[in-house]
């Protein structure tokens, strides 16, 4: 088994696109990449303790490889955007790429050279790759959001304007 851990704006929306997938062990929503230990939503929202949200993914790679994992996540965001995701403004909403081995951060950069140079984006390309730290779970009513509040979840994501920009640019 392996982790990974993406930064993609709300972790709401960074659920989903990984779930119920085989060789998904599990997702977790969470914070990553800050300094303060042990954060909460409210302390992580002011945007003042260095985290963003993020979703950390255990997979087994020999069934479903990092690889993949990447091909789902780059399509989920917009990467030119240095000020958080949609309607999700702040250093906490910013995206990225937080590497567990060496493996990990070479793809991971393959694939964000891969995406500058296909003239999708006239914007340079801002995802940061990033080495992993502590990663604190959030807190249990955010886990599995899209599932247990399938219609707060649907409103938030339909006003945030991903699904537009993702229509737009990756499909």
């Amino acid at each position: 088994m392996q982790k990974a851990a993406f930064a993609g704006g709300c972790f709401w929306c960074m659920v989903k696109p990984f779930d119920e997938m085989d060789g998904i062990i599990s997702i977790i929503s969470g914070y990553t990449g800050g300094h303060t230990v042990n954060p909460s939503y409210e302390e992580v929202k002011s945007g003042e303790t260095g985290h963003r949200e993020a979703v950390q993914i255990e997979f087994d790679a020999d069934v479903f490889p990092y690889e993949k994992l990447l091909s789902l996540y780059w399509p989920q965001i917009d990467p030119t955007d240095n000020g958080g995701q949609f309607h999700d403004r702040g250093p906490q909403y910013r995206t990225a790429i937080f590497y567990h081995n060496d493996e990990q951060k070479q793809l991971a950069e393959k694939t964000r050279q891969e995406i500058a140079d296909s003239g999708r984006f006239k914007r340079p390309i801002v995802t940061e790759i990033l080495p992993a730290s502590d990663f604190y779970p959030a807190e249990t009513y955010h886990q599995d959001f899209y599932k247990k509040q399938k219609k707060a979840y649907l409103e938030d994501r339909r006003k945030s304007g991903r699904d537009e920009f993702i229509n737009k640019y990756w499909r």
